[in-house]
């Protein structure tokens, strides 16, 4: 699946566990996880921003 968070591309992909895993690919090493695909896409919001302040 692919979204817009923050002007940014997201991609969010289930494994086999059930985990959905957000990936931000403009940005080195931004990614998160959650248990629903709400959850993920709330948090992928946080890493987006802690990867822009750490660059």
């Amino acid at each position: 699946m692919k979204f817009k968070k923050s002007g940014f591309t997201v991609l969010v992909e289930q494994d086999k566990g059930g985990m959905y895993i957000a990936t931000v690919p403009d940005i080195s090493g931004c990614y998160t996880q959650g248990k629903t695909l709400e959850q993920a896409m709330e948090r992928v919001e946080e890493a987006i921003q802690v990867c822009l302040e750490a660059e």
